[in-house]
């Protein structure tokens, strides 16, 4: 799997480098709360391996990092992600590539198209994007990679694939639980932490 995944990072990463995002932050930093969720994820990422329970899957969190920052920055942010969780989780090369690409680049990269087809197709409204794209385009996105991830790699010892894809769809709504809820807080009191979100698009005009 070691090519796949170096063709979807590398892709991704190459897209990202071209939309040059970090031209949205010239002159600032991003949001506090994205910095410190940003720190957090290799913490997230290494759970099976912090804990040494191959069933307790690692959440994923990268749907909140690129409703927070967009999808190109959130991109670039995920290749520190992925060499810290290197560390954090003892890790080879390959293992954390494998992380950065299925609970990184392709659940965000689900979401983002997920969330465009709300945009284009369902109403411009408060709880759309609450609901739609904070919490359901969370859940397909990270449930839909980690089953094909499940379906990819090497199961580990003491579980079956079927073991494996239940507890990957359980904890994507655990995942879509936290994503849902921060993203109402956010909307409600600082709208501006959020960079896929407008007050211009999502509430009623008068």
């Amino acid at each position: 799997m070691a090519w796949l995944d170096l063709l979807l990072g590398l892709g991704a990463l190459a897209v990202a480098l071209a939309l040059r995002p970090w031209r949205a932050v010239a002159g600032s930093t991003p949001p506090w709360p994205a910095l410190a969720w940003w720190l957090l994820m290799p913490v997230l990422w290494s759970a099976d391996r912090l804990s040494a329970i191959p069933v307790l899957q690692p959440l994923a969190g990268s749907c909140l990092l690129m409703l927070m920052l967009g999808w190109p920055l959130a991109v670039l942010m995920l290749v520190p992600v992925a060499a810290a969780t290197m560390f954090v989780g003892g890790l080879t090369p390959l293992e954390a590539l494998d992380r950065g690409v299925w609970l990184g680049v392709v659940p965000m990269t689900l979401a983002m198209l997920i969330g465009a087809a709300l945009r284009r197709w369902l109403p411009h409204h408060l709880f759309i994007y609450i609901l739609g794209r904070g919490f359901f385009a969370t859940a397909l996105a990270v449930a839909a990679a980690g089953t094909v991830a499940a379906g990819l790699q090497v199961v580990p010892g003491g579980l079956s694939a079927a073991d494996l894809m239940l507890a990957r769809w359980l904890f994507a709504w655990g995942d879509a639980f936290i994503t849902g809820m921060l993203v109402a807080i956010f909307v409600a009191f600082r709208p501006e932490w959020l960079a896929t979100y407008a007050d211009r698009i999502y509430l009623p005009r008068g």
